[in-house]
């Protein structure tokens, strides 16, 4: 009996947290950061597709955790590749020549993010968007 209660109470707590999760992707999708992809993307729980990640992260107000403090590899591993400035778009590299020319930085892929380094660690996340 206390066994069949006990399998009732689980099953029902299964259910609602199923509604819940869905309720919450019809809610908050596509580039939101409520997003639940990207909140599980952030937690290391989920493989997003890091384009859309990068592109979410715009609307991040907690963005920077995600990358300052880390070392290229760890970025790499998060974010996968990552371009040189000889390899971003000639409008990402005036935007560099304007405040961080000399420093160490890497694109995040084909988004408009770029990593500041200082002795191997991101120490800042620039939007490269209107400069």
């Amino acid at each position: 009996m206390l066994r069949s209660v006990a399998v009732r109470l689980l099953a029902g707590i299964i259910v609602v947290l199923m509604l819940a999760i869905g309720v919450w992707s019809v809610t908050y999708s596509g580039e939101d950061p409520r997003n639940i992809k990207y909140v599980l993307w952030k937690a290391g729980l989920y493989k997003m597709n890091i384009d859309s990640a990068a592109f979410t992260m715009v609307r991040d107000s907690g963005r920077d955790k995600l990358v300052v403090g880390k070392t290229k590899g760890e970025l790499q591993s998060r974010f996968g590749n990552l371009l040189t400035l000889e390899q971003v778009s000639q409008y990402y590299r005036a935007g560099y020549n304007l405040g961080w020319k000399g420093k160490d930085v890497l694109f995040i892929r084909n988004s408009p993010w770029m990593i500041v380094f200082d002795h191997g660690r991101a120490t800042e996340l620039v939007l490269m968007k209107g400069y």
